[in-house]
């Protein structure tokens, strides 16, 4: 029987294959980011990652172990929305039947010197539960989804099960313990989902605008704990073509939230405050300090930077997050650094504004 493994997207950016296409009709697209040979486009510890036989290998042992969970980081850009394809295999190398791993996607480098990744994660292992399900990793979600669960995090950030996809041991059934697995991970704005074998494991929807990742690093873990080996190859990545931000940005934006210096500006002070892009110049309407200039965005950083070069020749470094009809904004004045954050505190001459569309 001709099984349809993947469901088309929203905006029609991705291509997603079917079991009866042939091998170049569903690749289209993709582009390999491991060239079978050697690690590079990765950076991680390489006391424990290295390219074997066409394949990344992850290794424990006794007298080399992780002294924490750490990862191999694809160096060559971040992603948003994408699908991402690979095939893995994970060994114990124990007598307690122990490895775990997992892809992070949409990710965050908490600690370059040792290779330290926080985000959302595919996770596999040689046990009987977490293959497939969607973890938080180094945050406070933990499992946001386990295995055969539809979810949605709500806007408040709780979880709620809205379904399922299938049960959790007839998938594990599916999965080999001693071979090779594929596995397939599509994020599609707030989207999650993720394959083995063909097979659905987990859908999420991540309302939780607080938390949720847009956009972020690629990397593969490696578990501390137990020697093990895991291995991953034919990693073929697939980034959406949508349009560009600057594209999505132009028009018209109301101010809804204006912080300054740790403090927030009354709503009734702002509400004639209009923000308005034409190509990339700006017009900033309706406040007491009236604006225009140009903006220049770096969509490919991490987070999105923005320059904004007013009429008057003065250089304000920003960051930006662009969701939908929601877009938002931190800027650095009176010769301050760039934002990391979108904050704004006491004394930092950080201006933190979310504009959404009227």
């Amino acid at each position: 029987m001709k099984q349809k493994i993947l469901t088309a997207t929203a905006l029609g950016a991705l291509l997603f294959a079917q079991t009866n296409l042939t091998a170049a009709e569903a690749e289209t697209g993709f582009v390999t980011i491991f060239n079978g040979k050697n690690l590079a486009g990765w950076d991680g510890n390489p006391k424990l990652w290295s390219a074997q036989e066409g394949a990344i290998v992850g290794q424990t042992t006794a007298q080399n172990p992780a002294k924490g969970n750490t990862f191999l980081i694809w160096t060559n850009g971040v992603v948003t929305d994408f699908e991402l394809r690979f095939s893995y295999r994970i060994t114990p190398n124990n007598d307690k039947g122990f490895a775990n791993s997992g892809v992070q996607y949409r990710s965050q480098v908490l600690d370059p010197a040792n290779w330290v990744v926080g985000g959302y994660q595919a996770d596999m292992e040689a046990g009987p539960t977490y293959s497939g399900i969607l973890y938080e990793e180094r945050m406070t979600r933990g499992i946001m989804a386990a295995r055969g669960e539809k979810v949605v995090w709500d806007k408040d950030c709780k979880k709620q099960v809205t379904g399922t996809v299938g049960k959790s041991e007839e998938i594990q059934a599916t999965i080999k313990q001693d071979g090779w697995n594929d596995y397939v991970i599509i994020a599609q704005g707030n989207h999650l989902q993720h394959f083995i074998n063909g097979h659905l494991t987990v859908d999420v929807t991540d309302e939780c605008e607080a938390k949720a990742a847009k956009a972020g690093v690629l990397a593969l873990q490696l578990h501390a704990g137990e020697p093990m080996t895991v291995q991953f190859r034919n990693l073929r990545l697939k980034q959406a073509t949508t349009a560009s931000d600057l594209d999505r940005i132009q028009g018209e934006w109301k101010v809804k939230q204006l912080v300054m210096d740790g403090q927030a500006v009354d709503e009734a002070a702002i509400t004639e405050a209009r923000l308005k892009i034409k190509g990339d110049t700006f017009k900033l309407t309706g406040t007491d300090n009236n604006e225009s200039g140009t903006l220049e965005f770096n969509a490919q950083a991490h987070p999105k930077t923005l320059e904004v070069t007013t009429q008057s020749g003065d250089t304000i470094p920003a960051i930006y997050e662009l969701n939908g009809a929601t877009l938002k904004i931190c800027y650095a004045i009176n010769g301050a650094a760039r934002p990391k954050e979108f904050t704004s505190t006491s004394g930092s001459d950080h201006i933190f504004v979310v504009y959404q569309r009227p």
